[in-house]
């Protein structure tokens, strides 16, 4: 039996600007629920990220439900839950905790679902042949997986820490296949965008605390697709310089909408509606200007 009242809430850094309460909240009210979602920041209790597992130990002492993980605590959570879901586990991420009977606390990953959910719905006809990844960090383990499920061909990981790459691109040959993934730093960045179908962009720059291009805009170029993992804002300055140039773009508002969709139903055992999630995250964050 599902019940109708519930607490759940978000860990991470600099997490004020997140839409999550409001979409978790939104559809909660509108299927009757008693839903309170809070945020967790850890850089306004001036903690480190690695105190994740004191916090999620006083969540399920405090008698939360569940926790949504975000950046930079996906991969640091993990040692401090009891069990994974399989993806969870072949991802090394987890975004999403639930807790279960007994206080056990389970760790999850919608962030892979989101993405391929998103990615299916708004770039359905892109050729995927061979995709530039820029980012290795948890939301970049879960994108990655997300586009090779979906059938890309090859997906070259870029990350500013060589050996995250090289872990994370290790990790996807042995989930996929040798030589379905590989490892780049960002100098050899020019070359790989010159002859990919898409670049995936899964790193902060973007928001609005990390504002900017996460890489030189006259690397762009009509034909090539760019997806965002970004959604605050919407439209990032990535996203409105390659919609200038002609090319295909993906916002980040639909990973944010269906992985929160995937939560929570991990939460509540309810169906959530994601058609009216969508409307939510346009009404939300559709009127935030990129930053300058």
């Amino acid at each position: 039996m599902t019940k109708d009242s519930y607490l759940v809430g978000l860990i991470g850094s600099g997490i004020g600007p997140s839409l999550s309460p409001a979409l978790h909240e939104r559809e909660a009210d509108r299927q009757g629920l008693r839903y309170l979602y809070r945020l967790i920041d850890i850089d306004v209790l001036g903690v480190a990220p690695q105190a994740v597992g004191d916090l999620v130990r006083a969540a399920r002492d405090l008698g939360f439900d569940g926790l949504n993980i975000t950046h930079p605590c996906k991969q640091l959570v993990i040692e401090h839950l009891d069990a994974l879901s399989p993806q969870a586990e072949a991802l090394g991420a987890v975004n999403t905790v639930v807790f279960e009977g007994g206080g056990r606390a389970v760790g999850h990953n919608t962030d892979v679902t989101g993405f391929a959910a998103s990615f299916a719905r708004g770039l359905p006809d892109v050729p995927l042949e061979r995709v530039v990844q820029l980012g290795a960090g948890g939301a970049g383990a879960a994108v990655a997986h997300a586009t090779l499920t979906l059938g890309a061909g090859r997906v070259t990981v870029v990350d500013a820490l060589p050996e995250r790459a090289a872990q994370l691109s290790a990790a996807l040959n042995r989930h996929f296949g040798e030589g379905r993934a590989a490892a780049s730093g960002p100098d050899r960045l020019p070359g790989l965008l010159a002859h990919a179908d898409g670049v995936v962009h899964a790193t902060p720059t973007g928001m609005a605390a990390h504002p900017g291009l996460p890489f030189p805009a006259a690397l762009l170029r009509p034909g090539l697709w760019v997806a965002e993992v970004v959604y605050r804002p919407l439209e990032t300055e990535l996203l409105r310089t390659a919609r200038a140039l002609g090319c295909a773009t993906l916002d980040g508002g639909g990973m944010a909408v269906f992985q929160a969709a995937d939560a929570f139903r991990l939460f509540t055992g309810r169906e959530p509606d994601s058609a009216r999630m969508l409307a939510d995250i346009a009404e939300l964050a559709g009127a935030v200007p990129a930053p300058k």
